[in-house]
């Protein structure tokens, strides 16, 4: 099936070749991936490189993430990195903890604080009431400078927000929206642990719309207990109706062993892999037929939307928070398990709070782990950003820009794409690398056959499959 809309990149499901492909692999937010890091890049080194950012006269805008990891109630899919809690008190002791971060962040960033992007994600940031979210955000607000042109999100929970807060979050700045939907479905909402009817989803969109929010998020996963492709044709189309500006439409991946709350999920009511990739190829019949554009991986976009804009004008990127519209940033990351990226490094906090609170009250910053990139590793992202983002790639700009010679450079790597160009999941030419239609879908192994670690161990045990 092909769709190809004004302005919209062409799109055909091989469902025959998907599956013949399947296999686990990163999903390329970082490269390299966050498991490479290590943890001899410690607080003292994530300092001497916030330092000198602006060394040279590059001037790098600020991104920031703030991980909020609260929820009121466990849903049994989430792969995320939350504190189940009705006790309100453990969540304002972490407010208080982050207010310690921002303070020791902000002093590393006085000299060029502008931030042009944030996003704050969870867990659930609206666990939070609008007086602490204020509280937060002017916190910040005093440590950095927002642009005005900022493009500024936050995930909301449906269940938990009303037409007054989400006025008061437009209020603060934040410009995008991003609610969590999964299924309309009450069958697989009772199956996952999450029951949040269609009219609390309308309702928090439509109040969200009145407050001018430039942008709504739905996230859908498909692969869910006891969905169907009648059961999600019809979320499908209750959603198309709503119109947001964006969708992610993500793969349920069942690794119980790595996430306690998927051991509560009953095997049995699973969709068989053959029955997955139906729901896959239905989704996006129905979004390409309604007028989305594919951007990528699980993502659309209405085509005046800025994500589709900026895919068409090449000037979309890929970070730790997906696909964005903003250019290469420094990211700041803020909270437990949160990931920043300054000049060619990675950093990650520590993930458990016990851990990342003992490190602010020994007044250091909860830095565990990170990398510095190698000329190899830099080389080798702006290979797969460009192949994720855009589906093509011009041998000439990268051996310019990395002073190679790209095709002796990547002698094994395109050996290896010439099998993928058999398959017809893309062509090679003298000066460029074009993902076909049919290979947008896998770009993931695309991506891989560039990926040094991967190709150093091929043991891919830990990732969640492509589809």
């Amino acid at each position: 099936m092909m769709h190809n809309l004004p302005g919209a990149l062409p799109l055909e499901v091989d469902t025959a070749l998907i599956r013949r492909l399947d296999r686990s692999g990163p999903r390329y937010t970082s490269y390299p991936t966050a498991d490479r890091f290590v943890e001899a890049f410690d607080p003292e080194t994530y300092q001497s490189w916030a330092r000198r950012r602006n060394i040279g006269g590059i001037n790098r805008k600020l991104s920031i993430y703030v991980h909020l990891p609260f929820c009121r109630n466990v849903c049994f899919y989430c792969a995320c990195n939350k504190i189940v809690t009705k006790d309100r008190s453990k969540a304002a002791r972490y407010l208080e903890y982050l207010a310690k971060e921002i303070a020791m962040q902000g002093a590393l960033f006085r000299d060029d604080p502008r931030v042009v992007q944030m996003h704050w994600g969870g867990g659930t940031p609206t666990y939070y009431d609008a007086g602490q979210l204020r509280a937060l955000h002017d916190l910040l607000a005093a440590q950095f400078d927002f642009a005005a042109e900022g493009e500024y999100s936050i995930e909301i929970d449906p269940r938990g927000v009303d037409e007054a807060t989400v006025f008061a979050l437009r209020a603060m700045g934040f410009n995008r929206a991003s609610l969590g939907v999964q299924d309309f479905d009450h069958e697989v909402q009772v199956a996952v642990h999450r029951v949040q009817s269609e009219a609390q989803t309308l309702a928090v969109m439509g109040a969200a719309r009145r407050a001018g929010f430039a942008s709504i998020n739905i996230d859908l996963i498909y692969g869910l207990p006891r969905q169907t492709l009648l059961t999600f044709n019809r979320t499908l189309a209750r959603i198309i109706e709503a119109q947001p500006d964006r969708l992610a439409v993500y793969n349920y991946a069942h690794l119980p062993t790595l996430f306690k709350p998927q051991r509560r999920i009953n095997e049995a009511d699973l969709p068989t892999p053959d029955t997955k990739l139906k729901l896959l190829a239905l989704a996006i019949k129905r979004l390409t037929a309604a007028g989305y554009a594919y951007i990528g991986m699980d993502h659309f976009a209405k085509p005046d939307d800025a994500l589709a804009v900026a895919q068409r004008q090449g000037r979309l990127h890929r970070n730790f928070q997906g696909y964005s519209v903003s250019p290469d940033c420094d990211l700041v990351g803020l909270g437990v398990s949160a990931i920043g990226s300054i000049g060619p490094t990675y950093s990650q906090n520590y993930r458990k709070l016990e851990e990342y609170y003992d490190a602010l009250d020994r007044g250091t910053l909860p830095v565990m782990r990170g990398l510095e990139l190698t000329a190899d590793d830099l080389l080798r992202r702006a290979v797969i950003q460009a192949l994720m983002c855009h589906f093509e790639l011009s041998k000439e700009s990268i051996s310019i820009a990395y002073l190679i010679d790209f095709d002796r450079y990547f002698a094994a790597e395109i050996e290896e794409l010439r099998e993928y160009e058999k398959l017809g999941l893309l062509t090679l030419d003298e000066n460029w690398i074009t993902v076909s239609p049919k290979g947008r879908l896998l770009i993931r192994n695309i991506c891989m056959v560039f990926d040094k670690y991967l190709r150093r161990d091929q043991q891919l045990k830990r990732y969640s499959k492509v589809i």
